[in-house]
């Protein structure tokens, strides 16, 4: 099956090859489309639709005009990953999580691999993500980074790229799961001899890496800590909390009494073991951060400095997920495995380094400026789609403080087939992956895929007009055939949490 008009033009289509013709791995998929009777999929489409709206599944924007609550975009057609190729990728987001790990805990004790000059040691401890309330400290298991969502991209070229760390509070995974669920009900033949990773154990999963790296006790209590009601991934933190079976709380309804945290109940103060906490490293613990924050617990960093609480992901994390320190994780993975990186970074300019931010002033139309530790595509300035006022802005701030600045080549997103309007358009991706790390490390087959609805848009954030797809990995091996496409200078990098 072909269709009519559809083209990704230089970018690599996850679906279709060149000659139009369904990938080995999409070909089943595809053919069931086909058989579908005309109207078929726009009218499911609607359905998936009024059942989002049904069920309350919302984002938050803040400052959006028509309202802080959005219904979740979804689009009915999924992205398709090879199993082979997922096998790659699950071992490269192993590596990188457990280097990263590895780095985490250096940075904050030994500190070696800056003795031994792989990283510039002024690179971490004079950026605002190093906690020095962190120094001397090594969690639970060694495991500072619980849970994180690694964003990836597909060039051109057919190579899947890592374009960015999130190792702080990673959103997305509800909607992963939200999706798989709407599938389901939506368009249930189509998984028929589909051979489908199942991604259903995700709450499972995590409440046992919550679970391994709690403080010696016989039955840990685990509790989700948000923000509240109007933090933009509230729904997925009343959902996480739900799906584990465990209490979502905030900040108000614990207290650290000797030294041990207590969740306020209608039975009295029940001890509290592990906390996954959504809340930023600034607010958590007025005492030692913020001190004017009322989301956090006072006295809440010296209970987990003693090991008597769990926090994931630990305060610290965020040195990790820098984009300056991002250009320097193929030499962090060297330095702790020994190991080459499995996935590959995007080429990656520090505006902190004399030569590079020569070379990305004298080159802004043709690169994606990011401000190093930003997120939901805050901040970023696209080169080849910017405007000559936006360009001298993002001069002026280089100037005014490299180190707060990366920027990168143009790279071609890959493209989905998705239902515009009732047509059937390439539109490009991006991915998300969660991987979660306890006693042992767990990679969800597929993530979260991100895609830019409006046509030639480069922004995949669902803050900034982007919608999701369902993510199948096909087991077994497809053999698929990947074209190679010469590079293009076009380009989105704008990702971040959603």
């Amino acid at each position: 099956m072909k269709i009519k008009n559809y083209s990704s033009n230089d970018a690599y289509d996850e679906m279709f090859g060149s000659n139009g013709d369904p990938r080995q791995s999409t070909a089943t998929f595809v053919n069931k489309l086909a058989s579908l009777p005309a109207g078929t999929l726009q009218r499911r489409q609607l359905e998936a639709e009024m059942s989002l709206q049904k069920m309350g599944i919302t984002f938050n924007v803040y400052g959006h005009e028509a309202g802080t609550e959005k219904v979740w975009p979804f689009d009915l057609l999924p992205r398709i990953i090879d199993g082979d190729e997922w096998s790659t990728v699950e071992r490269g987001l192993r590596q990188r999580l457990e280097a990263l790990n590895l780095f985490i805990t250096d940075t904050y004790n030994d500190r070696k691999i800056y003795k031994d000059k792989v990283v510039p040691e002024d690179l971490i401890f004079g950026s605002k993500t190093y906690r020095k309330q962190c120094e001397g400290v090594t969690p639970i298991e060694g495991v500072w980074c619980h849970i994180t969502g690694v964003d990836l991209i597909r060039h051109a070229d057919g190579q899947i790229y890592v374009l960015e760390d999130n190792l702080r509070c990673p959103s997305g995974v509800s909607y992963v799961l939200e999706n798989r669920e709407l599938m389901k009900r939506t368009l249930a033949g189509v998984f028929e001899g589909m051979s489908v990773a199942p991604i259903e154990d995700y709450p499972e999963q995590l409440l046992k890496i919550l679970h391994d790296c709690a403080p010696p006790t016989n039955d840990p209590t685990a509790v989700v800590l948000t923000p509240g009601v109007f933090n933009s991934a509230y729904f997925e933190h009343t959902f996480l909390a739900r799906q584990m079976g465990i209490e979502l709380v905030q900040g108000s309804d614990l207290v650290v009494q000797d030294g041990y945290v207590f969740m306020n109940t209608t039975r009295g103060l029940e001890k509290v073991d592990v906390i996954y906490r959504r809340i930023d490293d600034d607010f958590i613990d007025p005492a030692c951060f913020r001190s004017d924050s009322v989301l956090g617990v006072r006295g809440l960093m010296e209970s987990w400095k003693a090991g008597k609480v769990t926090l994931a992901n630990a305060p610290g994390t965020g040195i990790a997920d820098d984009k300056a320190v991002y250009s320097y994780v193929p030499k962090i993975i060297k330095y702790y495995l020994g190991e080459d990186a499995i996935l590959p970074n995007v080429p990656t300019y520090l505006c902190s380094e004399s030569a590079d931010k020569s070379h990305v002033l004298e080159n802004l139309e043709t690169l994606v400026v990011k401000p190093t530790n930003e997120s939901g595509g805050k901040g970023l300035m696209i080169g080849p789609q910017s405007t000559k006022e936006q360009r001298d802005e993002a001069a002026r701030q280089i100037k005014d403080n490299p180190r707060e600045w990366i920027a990168q080549p143009t790279l071609t997103l890959s493209t989905v087939p998705t239902l515009i309007d009732g047509e059937v358009e390439p539109r490009h991706v991006d991915l998300r992956p969660f991987v979660l790390y306890g006693k042992e490390i767990y990679v969800m087959p597929g993530g979260l895929t991100r895609v830019a609805l409006p046509k030639g848009s480069l922004v995949v954030n669902s803050s900034q007009g982007g919608g999701s797809k369902d993510t199948w990995v096909l087991k077994g091996n497809s053999n698929q055939h990947v074209p190679h496409f010469e590079a293009s200078q076009q380009q989105e990098q704008g990702s971040a949490d959603a």
